[in-house]
């Protein structure tokens, strides 16, 4: 394969002192651990490399067609045999429907093996979708949803005159017991009772024709419906064959000359759609078959948002499809300087509060981290912890490797009872703030109680991307999170759970309000749902842009100030309050 058409201009884009410093900057670690060996193998991504993709980013938005779909882009910087340095630009998946488009990194090898069975399954996948759509906009749903609402109106009307008229009679019946003598009370509560049967008569009625109105529509329906989980099962079952043959036929290279297929790296036999054709494992197949060294890589989104991927930020290897082939794919790869002088040039200058001697060390997981990076505690007895939690750190380790580090792994390792040590609670990723752990199950059950029972008191700060017109309110919108769309939340009368949060602004600062904001309830997102959603306040938290923020800012404006609870084993509330670092 020629490189020539791969490859970006890099000659004028930087400074010799740019280049020299390449591995001084990491941001973030693409790793994995060395199959054969069992070394942990790293690849920055560093401030150069992150420049160099928004070049490439430029780049997309001149181009009105990169914006129709949502999807991964990365770039390479790659060191030649000739000790030039080139960069590879590649994309996830496909591009306007094609593998193969001219400048970007090819697919992994094996593809046009199963590429007859590839057309077929898409042909037979695209027919299926074709059906589902129609049989999901059946006509007749909407003419059953409006007929539904007219009977639920005709049966309300009838509901509310029936209890009207039983009052009425109910009244009635007491003048005539007081009025009416034995002889003539029997025959006029008679009549009474008459007017009320009819009245049962005339809404066993409405509900027979409404019955009768509604099945034969509700059973199209239905047949629909289980038309749609039918076709749904067979394009999973379709997909899933289609991706068994395309992992047993795509092969990739590392930097030791091995081959492998994905089938045999992956450490299921469960293996993700789309496992291989993302931008990392593409461009380091195609630098390791070319004899080119890798130097920093960076991936970003660009096009329309999913989920929590919004275009233009950057983004680690994904935990699914990716992170299980680091380890092959960088093996061979010369390492670069010690992970403790990378990481020492990457936290250094950064203000922090240490907990031990500057001079120990402790192991998270995803490499040494400097002890000058652990957390400042507030509160802290035999029983609990408070930490000032910063904004871009986990409250808990996620599932996958890079995602261990949280405030709960460093303090695992920092303290001599850490290991006991569980959150009571959480904190969104971005949000800063009290976090509250404790070092023992039964004061972890109590406080986590009093949490469920909303017995603890908490106060968060924010700062909106705009202003709002009303001093204070209440805001009630239930929230629901969609498990295909994770974390985003969204307002659902139907299926979302209760949620409530008072505000109150207590600064107005330019274009800008400051919000004091007290949840009664604590739901995944919920002030950043409340704050962003136009039934709520109808501005964005600044920063926040999951839920639609395009306003400049360098983190989400949301902290955690204050939290009072009864304390649970010394019986006296406890106050803990953290200044707002905004």
């Amino acid at each position: 394969m020629s490189l020539e058409p791969l490859f970006l201009d890099f000659t004028d884009c930087f400074t010799e002192c740019d280049r020299e410093s390449i591995d001084s900057r990491p941001n973030y670690w693409y790793e994995g651990r060395c199959p054969q060996s069992g070394d942990l193998l790293r690849l920055p991504r560093t401030r150069m490399s992150e420049d160099l993709a928004r070049g490439l980013m430029q780049y997309l938005a001149a181009d009105g067609a990169y914006d129709r779909e949502g999807k991964m882009y990365g770039i390479l910087l790659v060191e030649m045999p000739s000790g030039e340095q080139g960069i590879l630009k590649a994309f996830s998946g496909l591009l306007n429907g094609c593998s193969i488009v001219e400048g970007w990194v090819p697919p992994i090898p094996g593809r046009d093996r199963v590429a007859f069975e590839e057309a077929r399954t898409l042909t037979q996948l695209e027919a299926m979708k074709q059906e589902l759509i129609a049989l999901n906009q059946l006509p007749q749903r909407q003419e059953y949803e409006a007929l539904f609402r007219e009977f639920e109106v005709q049966m309300q009307v009838l509901s509310d005159r029936h209890r009207n008229c039983k009052q009425q009679r109910d009244e009635k019946r007491q003048l005539l017991c007081q009025t009416h003598a034995a002889e003539t009370l029997e025959t006029a509560l008679e009549q009474l009772n008459q007017e009320s049967r009819l009245e049962k008569i005339e809404r066993r009625q409405l509900k027979r024709q409404r019955d009768e109105t509604l099945q034969p529509l509700k059973q199209l329906i239905e047949a629909a419906d289980r038309r749609m989980r039918a076709l749904k099962q067979r394009r999973k079952e379709l997909s899933r064959e289609l991706q068994t043959q395309m992992h047993a036929a795509y092969t990739l290279v590392n930097f030791l000359g091995k081959s492998r297929s994905l089938s045999s790296l992956m450490p299921t036999n469960s293996i993700p759609t789309g496992t291989g054709d993302c931008c990392a494992p593409k461009l380091l197949h195609c630098a390791a078959a070319n004899n080119l060294k890798p130097l920093a890589m960076a991936e970003f989104w660009w096009g329309p948002p999913s989920g929590d991927k919004i275009q233009g930020e950057f983004y680690g290897a994904c935990a699914d499809r990716c992170q299980p082939l680091m380890g092959f794919l960088l093996s061979g790869l010369a390492q670069n300087p010690t992970v403790s002088n990378i990481n020492d040039d990457l936290w250094g200058g950064l203000e922090a509060q240490p907990l031990l001697p500057t001079n120990h060390h402790i192991s998270c997981g995803t490499g040494i981290l400097p002890v000058t990076q652990m957390l400042p505690i507030i509160y802290e007895d035999k029983w609990l912890i408070a930490v000032n939690k910063p904004s871009g750190l986990l409250s808990v380790p996620g599932r996958y490797l890079e995602n261990q580090d949280s405030v709960l792994s460093r303090l695992h390792n920092l303290l001599p009872d850490g290991l006991e040590l569980t959150a009571v609670h959480r904190l969104d990723w971005e949000t800063s703030g009290i976090l509250l752990l404790s070092r023992d199950k039964e004061t972890s059950s109590q406080l986590r109680q009093q949490f469920e029972n909303k017995q603890v008191h908490k106060v968060y700060e924010a700062v909106l991307s705009g202003t709002i017109k009303i001093d204070a309110g209440t805001i009630d919108l239930p929230l629901w999170g969609d498990p295909e769309n994770r974390p985003y939340q969204q307002v659902n009368w139907e299926c979302g759970k209760p949620s409530v949060t008072r505000f109150q602004v207590i600064a107005r600062e330019g274009n800008y309000d400051r919000v004091e904001f007290l949840p009664l309830t604590g739901r995944t997102h919920q002030l950043r749902v409340h704050a962003a959603d136009v039934r709520g306040l109808g501005i964005t938290i600044l920063g926040d842009r999951l839920y639609g923020c395009r306003a400049a800012a360098n983190r989400l404006h949301l902290h955690a100030r204050e939290l009072s609870f009864k304390h649970p084993q010394l019986g006296e509330t406890l106050y803990i309050k953290a200044e707002t670092p905004f």
